[in-house]
């Protein structure tokens, strides 16, 4: 017979091992960006300050400028610039604009939950 003391210990530590494995993802980020703009530069800075704050040393990012490398804009199908991409961890995520807004790019990326 299954102690109820167990199966809350059990249930508690998966919980904990989940909760930790999610700090631990590594998350692999696509900006899409055109030129030099005061949107794209803004976009950069704004994307960068986010992951040195909340993913430092757990993610990657890609910059694409999209004068400079028109296949991929295609291949995405990125209909505006600048765009953010999460491409890890899943489910895929795209954000338009310069992501100034912290919360709602924290909240795209799965760091913080969606206040109801």
């Amino acid at each position: 017979m299954i102690d109820s003391e167990e199966v809350k210990q059990t249930t508690t530590e998966l919980f904990e091992q989940s909760l930790s494995e999610s700090q631990e993802e590594h998350y692999t980020l696509r900006l899409y960006i055109s030129g030099t703009t005061l949107q794209s530069v803004t976009a950069l800075q704004n994307i960068k300050k986010i992951c040195e704050e909340h993913l430092q040393g757990r993610y990657e990012l890609e910059v694409i400028d999209i004068y400079q490398q028109k296949e991929s804009v295609i291949a995405e199908n990125i209909v505006a610039v600048p765009t953010l991409i999460k491409k890890l961890p899943l489910p895929l995520q795209k954000m338009i604009g310069n992501l100034s807004n912290t919360e709602k790019v924290l909240i795209g990326l799965n760091l913080v939950r969606k206040k109801k």
